[in-house]
This record gives C-alpha cells, structure tokens and sequence, in this order.
C-alpha cells in the first residue's frame, strides 16, 4: 500500500522518443513524409509493487500536394476539385499511464502545418486532448483513520488540455522545442470548496540531434532531451544510436541522475521493432528489475512512392 500521494502526476516515460518523436512534439506529424503506425509499451521498474506502466497507441501522416482534378459529373457538366495542400500533417494518439493510484487515459488529436526555410523544413504544431484521471482511493493509506481528502474524493474526472510544438530539420540536423499540460487543468478531488484544488504542471521539451552518414553502410546519430516543468525540474537524456544500413540499430542513452539505457532494434520491410532496458541508478534497482520498453512501427512511404510525399509544394 502506498502512503504518499501527490496529484501533480508527470507526463508518461519514453525511452525510445527518437523513433516516434511525435509522442513528445505535435509538431512532428506528417514532418518525415510517412503514413505510420506506432504502438509502445512499457513497465516501469519490474518487480516492484503498483510500479507506473505506460502504454500508447499513435498514427500520423501527411496530407498529399496541392493538385485539381477534372471531374465529370455529366455530359454538360465538368468540375474541378481542389486537394490539399501538401503543407498539413495530422495525428492521433490514445494512451493510458498508470502511476501507482494515479492513472490517466486518454487521446489526443494533433495538427501541423511544414513550410521549407533555408532549404530545411519548419514545422509547427498543435494539438487538443482529453483524458480521465483517476485515484484509487483504496490503495491509499493515512496515518490518522479519516482524512476527507481522501475518504470523500471522487475518484474519477475529466480533463481537457493541449500541446504546442515547433520543429526544424535541415537533414540531417533536427531540432523541436514543445509544451505539454498548456492549460494547467486543475485536479479537484472533492465537491466541498474546503478541498484543494491541485493543478497539472506544464511541461516542456527541447530535442536536437545529427544523424552522420558514415558512407559505409553505417550511420551514427548523437541526440540531446532536455526536459523540465516551470518549477525547473530539469532532467536530460543524452542518447547515441548506431544505424547499419537503416535496418539494424543500437543505442545507448544517460538520463541524469535516473538511469542508463540500451536500446536495440530492426526494421522488416514496413514493420520497425524496438526494445529498451532502462537500468536504475538509484536504490530502486535493488528491489528492481530494470524498466522495459517495446515498440512496434509500421510505416508507410518508404519506397519510390515517397518522393511524392517529399515533393511537397
């Protein structure tokens, strides 16, 4: 049983965001051209009692050029009809995070819109969700037999709120800065106005990377998260990964004063395959067995049709 409770819950853990950066920018969708699929699971310190879990569901693609078709509805009557852009991208993400009481499911749906500057790509995006929050109320525990906080909560609410995100690539530098929990919603537990209100706390990401084409089948690419909330809990990932003809890759990440990550994978025709092992820097590692991550990718694009997809104006 659990003792200490916050509502201040954070936004889930990914190990793997550079495989589908779309998780942490809504600015990324549609960015790289492809129609993809991506699912992600992961457990948080295995072995350990009411550990936080996280799993995802997440699609993106990019809306084809601008062109007109002559379309004719009748012998007297031709029209012309206009199609998009090319400029937009779209995406759609329904996750659940479980934080021991705490749990969060929900969706979200994310709009972006690429220009090319300087011969590189600026994307901007935005996006809107809605998630129930949940407290299981029996797994907590108080030092005193009744405390209303906790005895009259409601145990679950619904919440809106959204995300703001910029992203640059000039290939192969990329470079995104996004904010996620815009609205601070606020969490109220209890219909009495004596209750607290507790407020979600903003959270913000910058992630810049170089992949270097080694022109021998390899490729290397070194890449930097910085994450932090307006009360500056800062914390960064600093990764590298190794590409061996885009099929096969390893990497290896540091997240300051939390853990030290390997991640390998490979990628079969459309279907991309990753796993993650997260080992704890800290005590927890020894009533622990490391954190695990799995994702699975399917894109779309990734053959001579998506120079249509890159020709984008």
């Amino acid at each position: 049983m659990l003792t200490v409770f916050s509502a201040k819950s954070g936004e889930p853990v990914f190990s793997q965001y550079m495989m589908n950066q779309f998780l942490i920018n809504p600015a990324f969708a549609g960015s790289e051209g492809f129609t993809s699929f991506n699912l992600t699971a992961r457990q948080q310190w295995l072995g350990f009692e009411d550990a936080p879990m996280t799993q995802a569901i997440s699609g993106q693609t990019r809306i084809t050029k601008t062109s007109y078709v002559s379309k004719s509805r009748s012998v007297r009557k031709n029209t012309r009809k206009r199609r998009p852009s090319g400029k937009i991208g779209l995406g759609g993400y329904i996750y659940n995070d479980q934080n021991g009481p705490i749990g969060r499911t929900g969706l979200e749906f994310s709009y972006a819109y690429h220009l090319f500057v300087n011969d590189g790509q600026l994307s901007l995006g935005m996006s809107l969700s809605a998630y129930q929050f949940r407290v299981n109320t029996s797994d907590l525990e108080t030092f005193e037999g009744y405390d209303p906080l906790i005895d009259e909560a409601r145990e679950s609410m619904f919440i809106p709120d959204g995300s703001i995100g910029i992203y640059y690539t000039y290939h192969p530098f990329y470079i995104g800065l996004s904010a996620k929990n815009l609205f601070q919603a606020s969490v109220k537990f209890g219909s009495d106005n004596s209750f607290t209100d507790y407020q979600e706390v903003r959270n913000y990401y910058l992630i810049t990377g170089y992949r270097y084409d080694m022109d021998n089948d390899f490729e290397i690419e070194p890449s930097i998260l910085i994450k932090t909330t307006e009360a500056f809990n800062l914390q960064t990932d600093v990764s590298v990964k190794g590409y061996y003809k885009r099929d096969y890759w390893i990497g290896f990440s540091y997240r300051t004063g939390n853990a030290f990550i390997t991640m390998v994978g490979i990628k079969v025709d459309k279907l991309y395959f990753g796993y993650a092992f997260d080992y704890s820097l800290n005590d927890i590692q020894r009533i622990s067995y490391g954190s695990h991550e799995i994702m699975i990718g399917l894109k779309f694009g990734d053959s001579s049709g998506r120079y249509r997809w890159l020709n984008r104006f």
